[in-house]
């Protein structure tokens, strides 16, 4: 029994690690989540007596689950089984190695990362997530996408040329923006506050019409803290929407609109929100709530 405790205290320990590296490989929290779960499954059923460091053997589980699942997807081709190490682009006449970007990369991934990293292929995903963001050796990556160290390294070369030199198309742009104002109104609706501050920006600034105060809203409220206690638990009848082409937040009851949120976006971060419930004003709005 002990000693079961003191794996379960071990991989807690790791846990946060574990879903950092799943969510920047896959993209998605529900997925990290699996591939974390999954590989709780496959340390139970392990025995790790010769395991010297667990951390680092947990990592590579959850990456090679990673990108099983990436593969299982099927939303883009992997490399040809035919393709040869030589066909890959070597590392020479790339840009070398940008401090500023290297740590933007090992400071966070955001959602137009998030973005970017769609269009790789599985095991230059996997590369790339684990060499750029997480600094792991080419020789210990190698292993897990099933390439020699070289090819694995050409993987991750690959890779970054395609993440500095791919522009954000409109349509990527607008799924990256829809994606902020959904994750906004599911942590609105769960009542989750860290989630909510994470998503605003530090110069928020919410503001309602005097229909909308009448609702219950306040007039104006000025940084992320005021404006996440505000929406905290609130966002029930609330749809993504477009508002007159742009995109916002449709507010209603009974199928009857309450409201309409104009939502100004900052990067990646909330850093306006315009709540209008005038009637006058709604009846010149054209609104359409997004599938």
């Amino acid at each position: 029994m002990d000693e079961k405790k003191s794996l379960a205290d071990q991989f807690e320990a790791n846990r946060a690690h574990l879903r950092a590296v799943a969510f920047r490989i896959l993209g998605s929290g529900s997925e990290a989540e699996d591939a974390v779960q999954e590989a709780w499954l496959r340390l139970n059923r392990t025995d790790i007596g010769d395991v010297d460091n667990l951390g680092a053997w947990l990592r590579t589980v959850v990456a090679r689950i990673c990108l099983d699942m990436l593969r299982s997807r099927k939303l883009r081709r992997e490399d040809p089984m035919g393709e040869s190490e030589s066909d890959l682009p070597s590392e020479s006449g790339t840009a070398s190695y940008d401090p500023e970007y290297q740590l933007a990369l090992a400071d966070s991934v955001g959602l137009a990362m998030l973005v970017v990293l769609e269009t790789l292929g599985p095991a230059e995903r996997v590369a790339f997530v684990l060499h750029d963001m997480f600094d792991l050796p080419f020789d210990d990556i190698a292993p897990i996408v099933g390439r020699t160290t070289d090819a694995t390294r050409k993987l991750a070369s690959r890779a970054r040329q395609r993440v500095q030199g791919t522009p954000i198309s409109p349509e990527a742009d607008r799924a990256r923006q829809r994606r902020v104002i959904e994750a906004f109104l599911a942590a609105s609706r769960d009542g989750d506050f860290e989630a909510l501050l994470s998503i605003l920006d530090p110069e928020v600034v919410f503001r309602a019409d005097e229909a909308a105060t009448r609702l219950g809203s306040e007039a104006e409220l000025r940084g992320p803290e005021a404006v996440a206690i505000h929406f905290k638990g609130r966002a029930r009848g609330a749809k993504p929407a477009t508002l007159d082409g742009a995109l916002g937040v449709l507010v209603e009851s009974h199928g009857k609109t309450l409201l309409v949120l104009r939502v100004t976006l900052k990067g990646d971060r909330i850093i306006g929100i315009d709540a209008v419930a005038d009637a006058e004003s709604l009846a010149g709005l054209q609104v359409n709530v997004l599938d």
